[in-house]
């Protein structure tokens, strides 16, 4: 017997299957074990340095290094030895827009460039310029932190090292590549910033003839969760994991949340707000939008992700209110509706769901703490339901259900705000994460027959808060006067109030 490590001898499919999802993040690794019935049997992780340098470039062998001893951690976990023979699957996600350029052994060339790195900006316009005028369809909305940009930068900065480029990687991709063994192919949530065309499944020939890309450089693109082959042997053994696991195609580090969120079906859409507030869902049909507010990622089963990301968040919360937030969350449900006016904007300009780099946020002075914090809750919960009326508008499509998460999701009040403005049941959901999203991705094709199945079997919702009828007349007019200030101030032209 060759030790624990391949446990072989035993019927593991008569036992419940269990799935790995890797996770790696800008600030760190983190590995989950999650069975096909969803429950989490165990998680570990390793925090990385965050600095100017980091935001810029990382090393992708930290990267392995930290996922190594990640899932080492975590395989020492009592509850996950016990499920180890029994796992059938690994998945990968990272951050979207990263990308690493390595030699023909597969070793990098650089570091990874990282989707933070702004010194790509200029390429960034060069390569819009050239979608534009060359293709002006699927994302055209390049800038530094698209991975096409960084590809343009890298070739024309490093030309020694790009004259030994022989190929490019997302993040993800690398440490799939790590697992498997198996090299040169990608995702469609990967490739989409890199130029990919999800609509004709294509790298289009302007990438190559109008900027420093050969199209020998670029991966081949396959669904998020195709298999493509298995847990190296060698590796499976030093690591203590079953032989024959399988490694699947990864997903980019928002849409394996949205994943975890629940929001998978065709209506279904999902809130994370966190420092800033991002929306995504499905649709039938890719959503089309000139200014670049929302752009559309392609689902798994061949249905459309389109989202948008607010500068508008909670990023004010722990910056104006941390430390008073139970009593503050109290007085709110005391003080609903306020019938105020306020926005919460901590940095200068919005982008989604309108664009207007001269917003300012904005609140009624002489507010006592309570009133501020429970009027900027409300003011959030307005600029989400104008997102998702713009959706409706864009789409033609309705927003059937909306999924939750993020550190608001944890604050009932705002729960009960945002139920009464959006006028919907806000579903918050047990366990949102990219690493759990990566983990239903590994079970999707896997085990499962779909994505859309794995979700089904695997999310669970934690609490469900409908809208409360007075709430709902109140937030209607209180909706109608935010929209009106925005107009004033030269923040949006069009009103949507439907």
């Amino acid at each position: 017997m060759e030790g624990d490590a391949h446990i072989v001898e035993k019927d593991i499919y008569n036992m419940k299957p269990y799935f790995l999802g890797i996770d790696i993040g800008t600030q760190g690794a983190r590995v989950v074990l999650v069975g096909a019935d969803g429950v989490v049997v165990g998680s570990a992780g390793q925090v990385f340095e965050l600095n100017g340098q980091s935001r810029e470039e990382q090393s992708p062998e930290g990267w392995w290094e930290a996922c190594l001893s990640s899932i080492r951690a975590l395989m020492e976990q009592d509850r996950v030895r016990a499920a180890a023979g029994a796992i059938r699957a690994v998945a990968v996600t990272s951050t979207s827009g990263t990308v690493i350029p390595v030699d023909g052994n597969h070793r990098p060339l650089h570091d990874a460039l990282m989707y933070s790195d702004k010194r790509s900006v200029l390429q960034g316009e060069r390569c819009t310029d050239a979608a534009l005028q060359y293709h002006n369809k699927g994302y055209t909305a390049f800038n530094s932190s698209s991975g096409l940009a960084k590809m343009v930068w890298f070739a024309e900065t490093y030309p020694e090292k790009a004259a030994r480029l022989h190929r490019w990687l997302h993040a993800a991709d690398y440490i799939t590549g790590r697992l498997s063994g198996v090299w040169g192919i990608t995702d469609y949530t990967n490739a989409f910033k890199s130029g990919y065309d999800i609509s004709d499944y294509c790298w289009p020939e302007w990438i190559f003839t109008h900027l420093p890309v050969r199209k020998e450089w670029l991966p081949g693109v396959l669904p998020s969760g195709a298999v493509i082959g298995t847990v190296r042997p060698e590796l499976a053994l030093q690591l203590g994991l079953p032989a024959g696991i399988s490694v699947t195609t990864g997903i980019t580090d928002g849409c394996a949340s949205q994943v975890a969120s629940g929001a998978i079906n065709p209506g279904e859409w999902n809130t994370t707000i966190g420092t800033t507030m991002v929306i995504k869902g499905v649709t039938r049909n890719e959503v089309p939008d000139a200014s670049g507010r929302i752009y559309s990622h392609r689902h798994p089963a061949g249905y459309w992700m389109p989202g948008g990301a607010s500068n508008t968040g909670a990023d004010w919360v722990t910056g104006e209110f941390g430390g008073e937030l139970e009593v503050l969350n109290e007085a709110a449900f005391r003080l609903i509706p306020t019938g105020l006016v306020a926005w919460p904007l901590r940095q200068e300009g919005e982008r989604f769901p309108f664009i207007a780099p001269q917003a300012r946020g904005f609140a009624p002075e002489g507010l006592d703490r309570a009133l501020r914090y429970t009027a900027s809750m409300e003011g959030v919960a307005y600029i989400e339901r104008y997102a998702y009326q713009l959706i409706e508008q864009l789409s033609g499509e309705t927003v059937a259900a909306i999924y939750t998460a993020g550190g608001a999701s944890n604050s009932d009040a705002w729960l009960t705000i945002r139920a009464a403005v959006l006028n919907r049941p806000i579903y918050k959901m047990q366990e949102v994460s990219g690493a759990m999203g990566a983990a239903i991705l590994a079970a999707s094709t896997s085990f499962y027959d779909s994505v859309i199945t794995a979700v089904k079997q695997m999310v669970k919702t934690d609490k469900t808060v409908l809208p409360s009828r007075p709430l709902v007349g109140a937030y209607e007019q209180g909706y109608r006067d935010f929209v009106g200030v925005l107009r004033d101030k030269g923040f949006i032209k069009e009103e949507i109030y439907a």
